[in-house]
């Protein structure tokens, strides 16, 4: 759990090429954290939050916001999870709980725990050094998680570690099965109706926070907001969409880097020029043939959460072996991955389509859809599935996924261990010697054909 309890790992050449314009997006999202570190000063009020991109609201309401997923997986990034996960573990959250939730929850803890009282931020004086952060308390809690149980019930345990004395909105979202006759992907009756259940509830939560806040919404601010996201959600697509070249301009673990931005940073023109930065690098090394991978033999699809704690070192393993990581469940089918649902003048059903569209959210029929279609249109050699071990939403449907992908495309896969935000789940061996099994599968096979 523990930067000392990590398994080591042995270092592997670079041969990575990254694009330089994701960096301008670490600077982004420092500068926000830095800035909802000192909301509190500001006068601010301020949400958690968790599951889809409520921002934009809690960008027209007025308060300032903080995405429990994104700081947790920020520490873990970080190397700075440990503080807030043992507090979590001695209040009694197993090891086994969802390893976003744990941070987070070990960090209301320490907010409740803290030295200097409650409203000096999530840790004590002596914890905040180590952990980096100075998140201050919430004023409110809204949930908005797909697809998760253990995320839907995130808020409210947060909600009683703060003994039931900040307000909680929680939004309820309906499994898309997929089973019904004309169920599929964005339509049926099942797709409609869950759309407009969700959108009310988001009209819902509007209310309710005009009157926590004793503000109105802004409603023009929504609309101005969703423009910009819609715009930076476009480009996004298009920069996804040229990674289909051969070779590959860009990979996979450039989009994880481009993650933050598109999920949580504030919709406004710095967002659009940002994304419009790194699509055009991209489109430049399509133009010039260059590479996102050194030499790149292999082009595979990767299933699952982000290891947050291998981020750049899982970039480098895979580069190594000349594989280039093109394409995800988690960035080509999330983070406003359908923009023209979006309609600016009148926003609320598209994003609660997009809060529905989550990766877990789909039945088994509409995963198999994706996947099967994305690993044809990237042309990939060959599936690795991130078996998450603390996120069962997302590893439930692998197994399945695998075998329709070899039955139907001829495409091998590998099933490696390891988790979000706990790096102690990460089995260095394991992932090398089943790389490199089904690398060598792959050889057998071309040759065969040639």
């Amino acid at each position: 759990m523990t930067a000392t309890l990590n398994t080591p790992v042995t270092p592997v050449t670079d041969r990575t090429n990254r694009l330089t314009s994701t960096k301008k997006g670490g600077q982004m999202v420092a500068d926000y954290w830095e800035d909802l570190f000192t909301a509190r000063e500001r006068g601010k009020q301020i949400v958690w939050y968790n599951g889809g991109a409520l921002n934009p609201i809690f960008q027209a309401a007025g308060v300032a916001w903080c995405h429990g997923e994104a700081f947790a997986a920020r520490l873990a990034a970080q190397g700075l999870e440990g503080p807030a996960q043992l507090a979590g573990a001695e209040h009694g959250y197993n090891a086994e709980l969802c390893s976003y939730s744990r941070t987070h929850l070990g960090c209301a803890v320490l907010t409740v725990q803290g030295d200097e009282g409650i409203n000096t931020g999530v840790v004590g004086a002596h914890d905040q050094a180590e952990l980096a952060s100075r998140l201050p308390a919430p004023d409110f809690f809204v949930n908005n998680y797909a697809g998760c149980s253990t995320g839907q019930q995130w808020d409210e345990i947060s909600y009683r570690v703060f003994d039931k004395e900040v307000p909680i909105f929680n939004i309820s979202h309906p499994f898309l099965w997929g089973n019904k006759p004309d169920s599929g992907y964005l339509k049926g009756e099942e797709w409609e109706s869950a759309s407009h259940y969700v959108r009310d509830q988001l009209l819902d939560l509007i209310t309710w926070l005009e009157e926590k806040t004793g503000n109105p919404f802004d409603w023009d601010m929504l609309r101005e907001s969703m423009t910009y996201i819609k715009k930076a959600a476009e480009l996004r697509r298009e920069g996804l969409e040229l990674c289909k070249a051969k070779p590959a301009p860009a990979t996979f673990w450039d989009w994880i880097s481009a993650i933050a931005p598109i999920n949580f940073l504030p919709g406004n023109q710095e967002l659009v020029d940002y994304f419009q930065s790194v699509r055009d690098e991209i489109q430049d090394r399509v133009d010039k043939g260059i590479s996102g991978v050194e030499n790149e033999k292999y082009r595979v699809y990767f299933d699952g959460i982000m290891n947050w704690n291998k981020l750049g070192f899982l970039s480098r393993k895979f580069a190594e072996h000349g594989v280039a990581v093109l394409a995800g469940r988690y960035i080509t089918n999330a983070f406003w991955q359908e923009p023209q649902l979006i309609d600016t003048e009148d926003p609320l059903l598209g994003m609660a389509q997009h809060y529905l569209l989550c990766p877990t959210n789909h039945g088994t029929k509409t995963l198999d859809y994706l996947t099967l279609r994305d690993c044809e249109e990237y042309d990939v050699d060959g599936i690795v599935f991130h078996s998450t071990r603390t996120c069962r939403a997302f590893t439930g449907p692998q197994r399945l996924l695998a075998r329709s992908a070899q039955n139907n495309l001829g495409i091998p896969s590998i099933f490696f261990e390891g988790d979000v935000a706990d790096a102690s789940f990460y089995k260095e061996e394991i992932l090398e010697s089943r790389l490199a099994a089904m690398l060598e599968g792959i050889d057998v096979k071309r040759t065969q054909a040639s």
